[in-house]
């Protein structure tokens, strides 16, 4: 697909930007990731060694893994969910298997970050929330925590939790705002007959506050925070009459994980701030198309800033859409920012595998996950699944490149010969492949080349042979 792109506009350039002082190097940061998820890449290694142990673990494979690893089932189903988040173990046909990221743990210090920072991302999933908790109101929380973690971060060091709450309220009040919710006055307004009980008025202080130690708590506990007594009281006016009524004198504060992983997120949250395309505010499908006329390096740049504004699943979930339109240009690149992605996309990406738009690229994108080198992994496609993805390219060029690359275009086809790849071509079914052919027709300098191609373009149109 990179032929099919346009030479990158000189947008500038920016020095590279420098971590907060006090920042560990990424071989240290690298150390504490691994330091703190031993039991994860432990029960990675025993999964392996089952030779397919259960996707679902069940209650018999925990206890054999319990026995052999010299730790409660609680703590081995803990280590497994951890694994699966980090990309160590990969569920796959009902069975597990290590991932390529287990290959790599010990000798690939960014495999290692980017898994640390996945868990990261999926704290919540590490550490569900409390059963009895409202989910309306463990959502708000979730999509709250960044902002909370900006202010860790910003705050360069311990923040009061009465703080924090503050802070809490202040975003699960705007998300109700953005979603038009009527306050509680307002509705005691329009019922002055109706008592002023209800799960977002008085309790709901109390939910907040619960949730916010449940948040903490699971922060802390994949090593992204740490939560301590207060040596002496904060700030004058710092803490809230709520803090201080339940006489709550604890801080938190990142860990250096924490804070080169927070950090790392502003930054490129600041660089797409500062990119003349504005993509950081842009759908999935717009801000490909800004990314269309880009080399991979810079493109690359622009998908994790754009990455980094956003939740991970709802990321995921805008760039599968754009896949799925008809500008084939916009499928390529939206699975190369899925690249960008990483573990957190595989699941939305296996899940796409039985469409037939979507199945070259997305066992392509599986293929490279699992450690195959991208030159290599051409051979997991059957024939057909290879020409479908030629005939796929060729318009991408065909819409957004000039001729010359559509004529090159044809070195790439798995056929030997042009008459082999025109009669796979016309039994693929690609819904272009008449455009295609008009396309390379009207390029190809060699007369009788083009001439059969243009019977072949006949024949699909007419439905001939």
């Amino acid at each position: 697909m990179a032929t099919a792109r346009r030479p990158a506009v000189n947008r500038g350039s920016r020095p590279a930007p420098r971590p907060p002082e006090g920042t560990p190097p990424p071989a240290e940061l690298a150390r504490r990731a691994r330091a703190g998820l031993t039991g994860a890449v432990a029960i990675a290694h025993w999964a392996a060694a089952e030779h397919g142990a259960p996707g679902a673990l069940s209650d018999e494979a925990a206890a054999r893994a319990a026995a052999a690893l010299g730790l409660s089932p609680r703590e081995v189903r803990s280590d497994w969910d951890r694994a699966r988040l980090i990309g160590l173990i990969e569920h796959h046909a009902g069975t597990t298997r290590p991932g390529w990221r287990l290959q790599a743990w010990d000798r690939d210090d960014s495999a290692v970050l980017r898994g640390w920072v996945a868990l990261l991302d999926a704290w919540s999933l590490a550490c569900p929330a409390p059963e009895t908790a409202e989910p309306t109101a463990v959502a708000e929380v979730v999509e709250a925590v960044p902002q909370l973690l900006s202010l860790l971060q910003l705050s360069a060091g311990p923040v009061p939790i009465s703080v924090l709450l503050d802070m809490l309220r202040q975003r699960v009040a705007e998300l109700r705002t953005e979603r038009c919710e009527v306050p509680q006055e307002a509705a005691e307004a329009r019922e002055p007959g109706k008592a002023a009980e209800s799960p977002r008025d008085a309790g709901d202080d109390t939910t907040l506050e619960g949730l916010l130690d449940w948040a903490l708590e699971a922060l802390a506990s994949v090593g992204a925070l740490t939560v301590r007594e207060s040596p002496q009281d904060g700030p004058e006016g710092a803490g809230s009459a709520a803090g201080d009524a339940r006489g709550d004198r604890r801080e938190a504060v990142l860990t250096a994980l924490g804070n080169w992983a927070v950090w790392v997120k502003l930054e490129q949250i600041c660089v797409a701030a500062q990119s003349p395309a504005g993509n950081i505010e842009q759908p999935a499908a717009d801000m490909l198309r800004g990314c269309a006329g880009l080399t991979p390096g810079p493109a690359r740049a622009e998908y994790r800033a754009w990455l980094a504004a956003r939740p991970v699943g709802s990321a995921v979930t805008e760039l599968i859409e754009a896949a799925r339109g008809d500008d084939a240009l916009l499928r390529g690149l939206a699975f190369e920012a899925l690249r960008v992605v990483g573990a957190p996309a595989e699941p939305a990406v296996r899940a796409v595998v039985g469409e037939s738009c979507l199945r070259p690229y997305a066992l392509l994108w599986l293929a490279e996950h699992e450690g195959a080198d991208p030159d290599e992994a051409l051979d997991v496609l059957t024939r057909e699944e290879a020409t479908w993805l030629w005939v796929d390219t060729a318009a991408a060029i065909s819409d957004h490149g000039e001729s010359p690359l559509l004529v090159r275009h044809l070195e790439s086809a798995v056929q030997g010969t042009v008459p082999a790849l025109l009669e796979e071509v016309r039994a693929v079914g690609h819904p272009r492949t008449v455009q295609v052919l008009v396309a390379l027709a009207a390029a190809h300098p060699d007369p009788a080349l083009a001439k059969a191609v243009r019977r072949a373009a006949f024949q699909v149109h007419t439905g001939g042979v």
